[in-house]
């Protein structure tokens, strides 16, 4: 098995629509994997595939070596979900919601009871083991549903934007949660919309657009690749600006009143441009994978 995931010219289609457009990548055992994609991209569509709720319309699908679309089963057996939807159960405790969905996996009662007091030890909620989970906050009922997805002992943990809505305090504490995860050898897959929480957990990630796949790589060879060290973003840029970075060979890119170039180094370029087509004002910094996101899949709304 050369990818506890692997995924070659996937596709997925709803009648005419087409969600996943010849989708390759493979994900190493053992490491962090993000799917990235503005709304309507195909990433939901994607990992609803590997964990074997909605079936390929093509191409080939293997987990753990397995073909999803024939070893449904026994893949599901082996890895943890955590989807988008909060879907615990409001008239069972904190406690009763784990030892409950034990049953799915034939754990026994006592056993699930102890794995259960060990997960919301590891998430930090055994204090809260006997609340009912309208009592918990956002970051709580996240930890919860994480903890849940742990219940099977999984050798794959597939996380669906498992942070969105946190305020960052309860979102820096699910990092360091699943950060110890990925230390302890569990492999991830993670869609998300933040690219901090992409930078930081993931060895690898892939940039989908359209259902199709526009880049793959290590966070911070992206960023070298597509954008470069640095960024200065010019506020109501001298009309003369736009030459001068031409004749330089220098990327760049408007936005409305603004003008963002991209360079590997910046400071000398930054002192001539702030210093004579600067109107509006401009800054120096280093440039991040959002950048190269919305670089790639552009600034325009999804809905």
């Amino acid at each position: 098995m050369n990818g506890i995931i692997e995924a070659e010219h996937l596709r997925k289609t709803f009648g005419t629509l087409v969600a996943v457009d010849d989708l390759s990548f493979t994900v190493a055992p053992g490491s962090c994997f993000g799917i990235l994609g503005p709304n309507g991209a195909g990433k939901t569509s994607t990992i609803r595939m590997v964990y074997g709720f909605s079936p390929p319309s093509g191409g080939v699908l293997r987990v753990f070596g397995l073909d999803v679309t024939r070893k449904t089963r026994e893949v599901k057996a082996r890895i943890g979900v955590c989807q988008q939807e909060n879907n615990l159960d409001p008239d069972l405790t904190v406690l009763q919601n784990l030892v409950v969905f034990a049953r799915f996996f034939d754990i026994p009662s006592t056993e699930a009871e102890r794995r259960a007091r060990e997960l919301l030890q590891f998430m930090s909620l055994e204090q809260r083991a006997q609340a009912r989970t309208a009592e918990l906050s956002g970051g709580m009922l996240r930890r919860l549903v994480i903890a849940r997805a742990l219940l099977n002992r999984p050798e794959l943990l597939i996380l669906d934007e498992p942070t969105t809505g946190l305020d960052p305090q309860s979102r820096h504490q699910v990092w360091e949660r699943l950060e110890e995860l990925r230390a302890s050898g569990l492999s991830i897959l993670l869609t998300t919309h933040y690219m901090d929480e992409a930078s930081r957990l993931c060895e690898t990630l892939i940039i989908m657009d359209a259902g199709r796949l526009l880049v793959e790589g290590k966070p911070a060879e992206l960023v070298a690749r597509h954008v470069g060290r640095n960024v200065i973003d010019v506020i109501e840029p001298d009309e003369e600006l736009p030459a001068f970075l031409d004749s330089r060979g220098t990327a760049y890119e408007r936005i409305g009143h603004r003008l963002m170039v991209y360079l590997e180094e910046g400071n000398d370029l930054y002192r001539e441009i702030s210093g004579r087509f600067c109107k509006g004002g401009c800054s120096l910094r280093m440039a991040t994978l959002e950048d190269v996101f919305l670089r790639l899949t552009g600034r325009e709304l999804r809905e």
